[in-house]
């Protein structure tokens, strides 16, 4: 299955909420959300009916890979990588999601969405332990340091990050935005993950 590159917006409609996939955009009345607040297509209004149990772990699933912005199979592989890992298949889930290198440079607030950190990725803007990286699947570990590239670090498109006052980073990272760099200090844990995410959803979904 291929890539969807189509709009954004209609993801979060047919969600039937916010996924902030296009970052400060999502928290403005020009939000799809707030302006059409009903899934896309010609039965639109009548798409968010009743659901039956498999239904609702398929829909879990669908907006789990949309948050993500990972395809059909990369999502089988973390849930299969996920199962053989000791401990809650679940929480395994979760960290192995959280802690590629595309959502931590989200997570650190070095890209307004988890779209733009996968280009800052793509284009070699960020390095790992000092070596420039250009693959967002990188999974990263307790210690590994993460920053902008040098030669990069006063490009108007980390401005608004460097500037950002207001910004608190989850406590499993930690970040100074002034010189965009950031570690990873601990796992994350189920409170830090993703609400809108119900990875016992996933988990009965794939198990059958």
């Amino acid at each position: 299955m291929s890539r969807y590159t189509g709009p954004k917006c209609k993801l979060c409609r047919r969600e039937g909420e916010k996924l902030f996939l296009r970052g400060t955009r999502c928290e403005g009345q020009k939000c799809a959300i707030v302006r059409r607040n009903y899934a896309p297509g010609q039965l639109a209004k009548n798409a968010f009916g009743k659901q039956t149990e498999y239904g609702k772990q398929l829909r879990a699933k669908q907006k789990a890979k949309r948050v993500y912005g990972l395809i059909e199979r990369q999502f089988e592989l973390y849930y299969e990588r996920a199962v053989k890992q000791s401990g809650s298949t679940e929480l395994a889930l979760q960290k192995l999601l959280e802690t590629r290198l595309d959502n931590i440079v989200y997570r650190a607030g070095l890209a307004e969405s988890r779209n733009q950190a996968k280009q800052i990725v793509n284009h070699g803007l960020i390095k790992v332990n000092g070596k420039r990286v250009d693959i967002p699947s990188i999974q990263l570990k307790v210690g590994d340091v993460f920053e902008v590239y040098e030669a990069k670090k006063s490009s108007k498109l980390f401005e608004k990050a460097k500037g950002d006052k207001k910004f608190k980073a989850p406590k499993w990272l930690k970040v100074d935005l002034g010189i965009l760099k950031g570690e990873l200090i601990n796992m994350p844990e189920k409170e830090d993950m993703e609400s809108i995410i119900d990875t016992k959803m996933i988990i009965e979904f794939y198990s059958k």
